[in-house]
């Protein structure tokens, strides 16, 4: 039979019964938007959510850690070799801080085609001293240039001018640290490291992550002027950063690295197990929503479909006695759903793009996210291109049982019963 038949007779029905077809179309069409739009919104979150960890967080950080020797003397002493030794309470052996031969490790890294780029670091402990009270805090030696353009780090710097940091005795402290300090730009305070080394800076800037903890203890200056005020020479280092062009090569990566330069190394994803799962439940629980809605329409085209078929058994009867065979009449029914879900997705998939401009539109402002103006969105084309899947999948199989049973009809016991 002819398809333009086909076409013809299924366009035929669905007017016959446009109320029925118009409902289910619009249950189409509201889960396609529902589906496009809760995953736009949540994967939107989740991505604003990663970026407060993943833009300021390498993939790999090399460092020495502080910890005990595991080779005590009374375990390498012959005497005592072939006996069992209990040692208690084993005091972390004098060990460097910086990383020995830095300079020839970074070069090597920039040279891996893995690596998209370097950053070095120094971490001091310090303390801040307002008045005759002393703060706890960290400042961060770091490369201003390859932080910004590693790690996001002018995204996160509210006020003032990072690039300010490459003078001397410059210093951005965090939001956190500011306010308790009372604080201003172009303000000098007075630091005091662990050594005992007093240091006075200029504060240039404020920074500002969303993690309050954070804002509360860090601040950052450039890499020379930590190490000027540690008084320890430029190829101090403690921390190099590395960013890779696939994060999935970061726990590899860190364990092939660490036994070949004999320093300790942490991946992102280890150091960040319980972040990366929440972000994974989340976005599981997006899809099974959006695909809940999709199933839900699917029903209520399958009963709008099984009311057609018992309404047109005569049509169906006559269709058959003037020579429609089984296959052709499950082509029409088929049709008819198919032609629901390319409408009522189709429209969908418009309004739920619509429906991600809205809410992009709708004003975010919280103290935490200084950054962040309006919700976020993500406008990823494959949640578009799955919507629209599974809106021809769920109308083919909401149609695919009812065209079955309509094909089976025999013409004679519905003429008769006439």
């Amino acid at each position: 039979m002819k398809w333009s038949l086909i076409f013809e007779l299924s366009k035929a029905l669905m007017l016959a019964r446009f109320k029925q077809t118009a409902v289910a179309a619009t249950g189409v069409m509201f889960s396609i938007t529902m589906f496009v739009t809760l995953l736009g919104f949540m994967n939107g979150l989740n991505s604003m959510l990663d970026g407060l960890v993943l833009n300021r967080t390498p993939h790999i950080r090399f460092y020495n850690e502080i910890k005990p020797n595991p080779n005590q003397p009374v375990d390498i002493t012959d005497e005592f070799q072939n006996t069992w030794n209990i040692i208690r309470s084993i005091k972390p052996s004098t060990s460097r801080l910086a990383i020995y031969n830095s300079e020839q490790i970074i070069q090597n890294l920039e040279n891996d085609s893995r690596v998209l780029g370097v950053s070095p670091k120094v971490s001091a402990q310090v303390f801040f001293n307002v008045g005759t009270i002393d703060l706890t805090g960290i400042v961060s030696g770091i490369d201003v240039e390859k932080e910004a353009q590693l790690f996001a780090f002018t995204d996160y710097v509210t006020a003032g001018n990072y690039e300010e940091l490459n003078q001397t005795n410059t210093i951005i402290l965090g939001k956190g640290l500011a306010d308790r300090m009372l604080t201003g730009i172009g303000d000098v305070i007075q630091i005091t490291t662990a050594q005992g080394n007093k240091m006075q800076v200029r504060v240039v800037g404020y920074y500002q992550s969303g993690l309050g903890d954070y804002d509360n203890s860090n601040s950052f200056a450039s890499i020379g002027t930590v190490q000027k005020m540690l008084g320890e020479p430029p190829s101090y280092v403690t921390d190099i950063q590395v960013k890779l062009h696939n994060l999935d090569l970061a726990p590899s990566m860190a364990r092939e690295l660490e036994k070949i330069y004999n320093i300790d190394a942490d991946d992102i994803q280890t150091v960040n197990a319980q972040f990366e799962t929440g972000t994974n439940i989340r976005t599981l629980i997006s899809y099974a929503v959006g695909i809940t809605l999709l199933v839900v329409s699917g029903f209520g085209i399958y009963n709008i479909l099984n009311m057609m078929i018992y309404e047109k058994l005569d049509t169906i009867a006559i269709l058959k006695a003037i020579g429609f065979n089984g296959s052709d009449v499950n082509r029409i029914f088929i049709t008819i759903a198919l032609s629901i879900g390319v409408i009522g997705g189709g429209i969908g998939l418009v309004f739920g793009y619509f429906a991600c401009l809205g809410i992009d539109q709708i004003p975010f402002e919280t103290e935490a996210l200084p950054t962040i103006k309006t919700f976020p969105v993500d406008y990823n084309p494959k949640y578009y291109f799955i919507g629209a899947s599974f809106s021809l999948i769920t109308t083919y199989l909401a149609g695919f049982f009812p065209a079955r049973k309509a094909s089976g009809v025999d013409p004679v016991d519905i003429i008769r019963g006439k």
